[in-house]
């Protein structure tokens, strides 16, 4: 039943992805990415925006889009549609995981953010409002279970995403490159090409740590076809293995870093400044998600320079790949002005413009994703693993083994580590104690 359910998601997923990707689209692509442009609002109920007023803050993991005025835009829009509203204050944080966790265990978290990505669904409400009411309104939505427990939904998906390998035609065709990889080999080969054109080959941002966490926890579940991967950890002491998958993933992190394939400079955090090396050809790669590609193209890349295929982890030719929740948007349980933060969720869902300017696939169902660049993504034909929630004991092992699971450092470790065993029977040693503690 799953297999059917994967594969008719698959089926309407592709022929909404290949609708969208026509002559609209197409007049849409600019330098300048649709995060500047006004977003359009719709009119509120005035019943219902009498007690939409007064101030919320926002607190959020794009500090680029804080830094450029993108969020300042919003808010005008969402103080125009509610003319009661006084003002949307945001706090950007960089190192999100691990700061906002401080925060809402300290009551501090604003009104609405964005929900950390290791807290168990059963102690979701112990930090987040219910906005079952929100996403009802919002009609059929992706993962809108999600972030629920006992029947409350705490969470409302900001965008949804798929994982693959981000690349720059221009770039490739300066280092004789015709096609982008579509096995390991190839990929390790057009590297070495890239590389000796003096084009830094891929950018896999060690320095900023949380992008670590594809070659593991996302790069391991779709890797093996199994959506419930690592719910799987939980039957063994020993989940990481040189020849399981999240071995598998960290191997070839760790050949991109011995080769010289990666960025010079790992321990600095350069993601900023890669998104624009990405952009003019300096560098030829990314693996990560959809939403980075208009970043790319607003760091100053021609859409048409700009491709995007599935992440080739092996030399099978048959590559599968997730379809992915971006961060959810919570409102803060601690929050004196519930139905103004409410507004706000709606708001960035419905009428911002953030879903487009990110590059998502719509929460909504029945909207069509506007990026062209998903029609390559999808010709290639992966088959599409949708991501499901992790158990909270999965949650509590990790949290009690101490491995910063999507946060990033743990992967760190192994990928520079002199022994690769060694790194690996570390984790494993203390994911055993943590195991055997937590019942």
């Amino acid at each position: 039943m799953k297999k059917v359910f994967t594969t008719l998601l698959a089926v309407t997923l592709t022929s909404s992805l290949l609708a969208a990707c026509g002559s609209k689209t197409e007049t849409t692509d600019s330098a300048q990415p649709a995060a500047t442009k006004a977003p359009a609002t719709s009119e509120a109920p005035k019943a219902a925006s009498d007690n939409i007023k007064g101030k919320i803050t926002f607190v959020t993991q794009r500090t680029d889009l804080i830094n450029d005025g993108t969020f300042d835009k919003y808010k005008e829009a969402f103080k125009k549609k509610y003319p009661g509203v006084d003002d949307v204050e945001f706090e950007g944080i960089t190192n999100y995981e691990t700061d906002v966790r401080v925060r809402l265990s300290s009551g501090e978290a604003g009104d609405v953010l964005m929900i950390p990505s290791n807290i168990a669904q059963a102690d979701l409400g112990n930090f987040f409002e219910p906005v079952n009411d929100v996403a009802d309104g919002l009609g059929d939505l992706y993962f809108k279970d999600y972030k629920a427990s006992e029947g409350k939904i705490y969470g409302i998906v900001s965008g949804v995403s798929t994982e693959g390998l981000v690349y720059n035609k221009a770039a490739f065709a300066q280092a004789g490159i015709t096609s982008p990889p579509k096995t390991l080999d190839e990929l390790y080969a057009d590297a070495e090409k890239l590389k000796a054109a003096n084009i830094t080959p891929i950018y896999i941002n060690y320095g900023a740590q949380w992008p670590m966490k594809q070659w593991g926890e996302v790069l391991a579940p779709f890797m093996s076809g199994n959506a419930k991967y690592l719910d799987t950890m939980l039957e063994t002491d020993e989940p990481f293995q040189a020849d399981n998958e999240f071995g598998k993933g960290f191997t070839i992190a760790r050949t991109l870093i011995e080769k010289g394939y990666a960025e010079k400079d790992l321990n600095s955090n350069v993601w900023e400044a890669s998104k624009g090396e990405i952009a003019s050809g300096k560098a030829g790669m990314y693996f990560l998600g959809n939403w980075v590609i208009n970043q790319v193209i607003g760091a100053g890349a021609k859409p048409e320079d700009i491709g995007f295929v599935p992440f080739p982890y092996d030399n099978s030719g048959k590559l599968n790949a997730p379809l992915n929740p971006d961060y959810f948007y919570g409102v803060s349980k601690t929050s004196k002005n519930i139905e103004t933060a409410k507004a706000w969720v709606r708001f960035m869902v419905e009428d911002a413009g953030y879903v487009e300017s990110s590059g998502f696939i719509p929460p909504q169902k029945a909207k069509q994703p506007a990026l062209a660049q998903l029609k390559e993504f999808t010709e290639a034909k992966p088959n599409l693993i949708e991501s499901v929630p992790t158990s909270s004991r999965w949650n509590e092992v990790g949290n009690q083994a101490k491995i910063d699971f999507f946060g990033g450092g743990y992967i760190q470790k192994v990928l520079v580590a002199k022994d690769f065993q060694a790194a690996l029977d570390e984790l494993n040693k203390s994911w055993k104690d943590a195991r055997a503690k937590v019942k």
